[in-house]
């Protein structure tokens, strides 16, 4: 479906609403809790610090956040911080998204393998510690749930949260977290229910070199051996990806999600969209919970996507409306909702100040110029979202406070976390430089 840009009677332009195809709902956000830009193997760590909130408040604040910014719908992957309430916090994540007024593609986390590091986990990083550290840190190791209690709380979301508004996923974290059996389950799983899955797939250079070494035939050719591959599957960032590997992800119909601001703020890279869009691949864009200024601005994130990957001939890649066009229509199909008639309006003249010329392409100029601050309106699923460039659902600013204060109150044991955290992610730096590869 196009993403038609129509010039409205109030002298706005008027087009679908934006969708953020890969997400994490951070109300509180990484920055504020230390976890400052790094690669991404020693930056993982520090989600150890993300502070104990109500997961409502939580993703309230998160949704409102994108919701202010134009998104009219989010992929969101959840990241519970306590997997025996995995249902409980879904429904309340759902229950955040309604309130805001979005639409909601939920990825419920699955995972069994390799906490803390590639190719053996916790045990690795051992060797890299000396005995008083193990000994503060090694008992914290997470501890993972068989894979069909895992499925079956999946089920249960599927049950209580699946409408028009949400569509519920299976969200196994990425194949460097996942043994062979649960991804093997998942995509029987998927096969059988017709559910969507959603993971990361080949983010990190280390991630490659792994991958490499457990799938000596390729980890996209085993995943298409097990079935795992096919149109109900979404990839993120894919920074690593080959042209073999992004030509079978377009023969079997899979979409990639293109998170250009967090794959340059960890250190990961440019993943190669031109390359596997010019093949065919279908490309959404999504903020990652960052945004290049770490204030989810979904449309500095499509300008940033749309210079990295528009080519260095006299001629562009795509015209900007077909890489509006594009982008939405990768959205769509990656969050599995159809957003018929979700609109937002931009500030035309605010756009246009000081322009000399009143007919330059919108396309153009959106690709351009356009931030969350030239949203003036939205709707989504016919209720208005944001009318006069405000939230009309939430307050936004009273939640945050709320959010942050709910957070100060966890500070003192978050203080003690820390030194957990930096032999972890001194650790983890050793572990990884002395592959030697």
């Amino acid at each position: 479906m196009a993403a038609r840009i129509e010039r409205g009677d109030n002298g706005r332009w008027i087009m679908p609403a934006p969708i953020n195809a890969h997400d994490h709902g951070y109300g509180i956000r990484t920055l504020d809790f230390g976890a400052l830009d790094d690669a991404l193997e020693p930056w993982i760590p520090h989600m150890r610090l993300r502070p104990r909130t109500d997961p409502y408040l939580e993703a309230l604040v998160g949704f409102a956040r994108l919701a202010r910014q134009g998104v009219g719908a989010t992929m969101h992957c959840h990241n519970s911080l306590n997997a025996d309430r995995l249902v409980e916090e879904a429904r309340a994540v759902c229950r955040a998204a309604g309130d805001v007024g979005i639409r909601l593609g939920l990825s419920c986390p699955l995972l069994d393998f390799d906490a803390w590091a590639y190719d053996g986990g916790p045990e690795r990083l051992r060797a890299h510690m000396s005995a008083d550290e193990w000994e503060l840190v090694g008992a914290t190791a997470p501890r993972y749930r068989p894979i069909e209690e895992q499925l079956a709380s999946v089920r249960a979301i599927v049950e209580t949260c699946s409408s028009d508004m949400v569509n519920v996923q299976l969200g196994p974290i990425g194949p460097q977290w996942c043994s062979d059996a649960p991804l093997k389950a998942i995509a029987d799983l998927s096969a059988e229910t017709g559910l969507r899955i959603h993971m990361h797939l080949l983010e990190s250079p280390r991630q490659r070199r792994w991958l490499d070494r457990r799938f000596p035939q390729g980890v996209l050719t085993f995943l298409d051996e097990i079935g795992f591959l096919s149109p109900r599957l979404s990839v993120a960032h894919g920074v690593q990806l080959r042209p073999d590997e992004y030509g079978l992800m377009i023969e079997r119909g899979v979409q990639l999600v293109s998170n250009p601001s967090a794959n340059l703020r960890l250190r990961s890279g440019i993943a190669p969209v031109a390359e596997a869009r010019r093949a065919g691949l279908a490309v959404a864009v999504g903020l990652d919970g960052t945004g290049l200024d770490d204030d989810q601005d979904w449309w500095r994130e499509l300008r940033l996507f749309h210079l990295l990957h528009d080519g260095d001939g006299l001629e562009p890649e795509l015209t900007p409306q077909e890489t509006l066009d594009r982008v939405f229509a990768a959205g769509r199909t990656v969050l599995g909702l159809s957003g018929d008639g979700d609109k937002v309006e931009l500030d035309r003249a605010a756009l246009l100040a000081d322009a000399m010329f009143d007919d330059l392409d919108p396309a153009a100029v959106i690709l351009t110029r356009a931030t969350g601050r030239h949203v003036v309106a939205m709707s989504v699923a016919g209720q208005s979202v944001i009318e006069d460039g405000k939230l009309v659902r939430v307050d936004y600013e009273a939640a945050r406070r709320e959010l942050r204060q709910q957070a100060l109150l966890d500070r003192s044991r978050l203080l003690a976390e820390r030194d957990k955290v930096r032999i972890l992610v001194e650790a983890t730096r050793r572990y990884y430089a002395d592959w030697g590869w």
